[in-house]
């Protein structure tokens, strides 16, 4: 065998070879799965992991905003007018988040944690300021008196009587700080002597800056990469006690800061929310990128909210049968200590059209109105998310308060918050460098093929060569054999004359006689 044959040889045995391994890895996956088998054990709520301190201390900031409905026309309402209001905001705030007291539990499989909140104001975010724009809106504290009361004849007759001797009316007009961080009412002022259990102070955020809404545990995710940050337990109990079914008062998944790896479009994300005392659920929507990383939004679709007509599984989340509210809504009273407060997505977006036709000044759109989340599918790291939810009264003619008479049943905007939140750009460095390596280990079998497609390539140059090489060795053979030919019969002989005649005949061109060239030399 020559050099140049066992060349070919052994670039063909290295292209079979290369593009073999290559192709079954590829096919197996073994490469990729390598790769998120270690991100399943590096993924995880434990001392040491890639994620644990930046789940502790997140690290991108989160902006809260708060955008107040301010009521135009009081008197024209209460009178059987249809509302007109005026959306007002955003007053922003930085919102800061770590978690406290973090303990492994249950010999390290599970981890409890406080998520205290504290929130600054940002006046360059903001369309005013907090402590000086007042807003008319619904007397919150009088309402949730009147519902509470309503149904005995002495108590609503005395609170009534209570409500004009101090000017308590049914809508009032505070500063934005007092709405949100709390005020002293006087109608609860003048209850709190009779009722222990009743505050003086009122606010939408009260006791919420600074303060946290009670122990969390978490799966660590170890065990089973599926349960890393699923929250098993909140405030001791591992199901809720507010709704009417089992199902409305499970706790699952996680409380929204973290997500498994690896996730899948096909799959529902599972979200306690303690605001709203209840879990939801969010579906793939689509691929987006976030600075310039890849993810899918997830968002809650319309059944999250619907009616149990359209969603049977939501009857558990009826306070009673003659309290079941249409799509779009969710009656929170039986966790906001029996207040008719009723949550929904801002602008009533993803409700019934005739919650949004009630009141003047409402307009929804899912770009400013969706609430989503944007996680990388390869880490589950959330890259951007809003959180949008709207505070809301339920309004209605209340018997013993005479004030209520002309009224109609009425879902009546009080406030929407944006909870929003972006991957900061160091998040982003170590995320990227993250997948480069991902999609260069997942990929590491191609890296093979293409060098076996090279070695395809060198072999059929290798072939083409020494086909035309063989060739023209052929060719120079042949023409060596053609002039190297013993002669013909033309060549082996010679002209001679056979006689004088003959010889004079052949000077003369008249005769010519044919001897052969041996006969010559003889």
């Amino acid at each position: 065998m020559t050099r140049r044959s066992r060349a070919i040889y052994g670039v063909g045995v290295a292209c079979a070879l290369l593009l073999s391994v290559g192709i079954g890895l590829f096919i197996a996956q073994v490469f990729r799965n390598v790769i998120h088998n270690r991100l399943k054990k590096e993924i995880t709520l434990t001392e040491g992991s890639r994620v644990f301190e930046t789940w502790k201390n997140p690290p991108p900031p989160v902006f809260m905003q708060y955008f107040f409905f301010n009521v135009s026309n009081v008197d024209d309402f209460l009178n059987g007018a249809k509302p007109m209001v005026t959306q007002v905001g955003p007053y922003t705030y930085r919102e800061y988040r770590p978690k406290a007291n973090v303990t492994m539990v249950e010999n390290g499989t599970r981890v409890s944690a406080y998520n205290p909140k504290t929130f600054v104001f940002l006046r360059e975010k903001s369309v005013g300021d907090p402590a000086v724009d007042a807003i008319t809106t619904v007397n919150i504290p009088a309402w949730a008196v009147m519902n509470k009361v309503k149904g005995s004849f002495w108590k609503s007759s005395m609170v009534s009587i209570w409500m004009n001797s101090i000017g308590s009316t049914l809508f009032t007009t505070r500063t934005v700080d007092e709405l949100l961080w709390g005020y002293r009412d006087p109608l609860l002022t003048r209850l709190a002597p009779s009722y222990p259990d009743v505050e003086e102070i009122f606010g939408l955020m009260y006791k919420k800056n600074g303060t946290n809404d009670g122990e969390f545990v978490y799966h660590t995710g170890e065990q089973n990469y599926m349960d890393y940050g699923r929250v098993q337990t909140w405030r001791g109990q591992s199901q809720l006690s507010f709704w009417t079914s089992d199902q409305s008062n499970s706790i699952n998944g996680t409380d929204g800061s973290a997500f498994h790896p690896l996730l899948s479009k096909d799959e529902r994300l599972y979200i306690f929310t303690s605001d709203l005392c209840r879990t939801i659920f969010m579906e793939f929507e689509k691929d987006v990128v976030v600075k310039g990383i890849p993810a899918y939004r997830f968002t809650p679709p319309r059944a999250v909210l619907a009616s149990k007509e359209e969603n049977p599984d939501n009857e558990g989340f009826c306070v009673s049968p003659n309290e079941c509210l249409g799509t779009g809504l969710l009656k929170v009273s039986p966790c906001r200590k029996g207040a008719p407060v009723v949550a929904s997505f801002p602008h009533f977006y993803l409700a019934d059209q005739k919650y949004v036709d009630a009141i003047e000044g409402l307009s929804p759109q899912r770009e400013h109105h969706q609430t989503f989340l944007d996680l990388n599918p390869t880490t589950g790291i959330p890259v951007r998310a809003n959180k949008r939810a709207q505070i809301n009264i339920l309004i209605n003619r209340i018997s013993g308060f005479p004030k209520t008479k002309a009224l109609n049943d009425t879902i009546f905007p009080v406030m929407f918050l944006n909870e929003s939140v972006v991957i900061d750009d160091a998040s982003v460095k170590r995320l990227q460098k993250l997948l480069m390596i991902e999609t260069v280990v997942s990929n590491f079998p191609l890296l093979i093929v293409g060098l076996g497609a090279i070695m395809l390539a060198v072999l059929v140059i290798l072939l083409v060569r020494a086909h035309k090489q063989k060739n023209e060795v052929k060719r120079i053979v042949f023409t060596k054999a053609v002039y190297a030919a013993p002669t013909t019969a033309e060549e082996d002989t010679s002209y001679t004359p056979v006689s004088d005649k003959e010889k004079e005949e052949h000077e003369n061109g008249t005769f010519i006689g044919l001897t052969p060239k041996a006969d010559l030399q003889s």
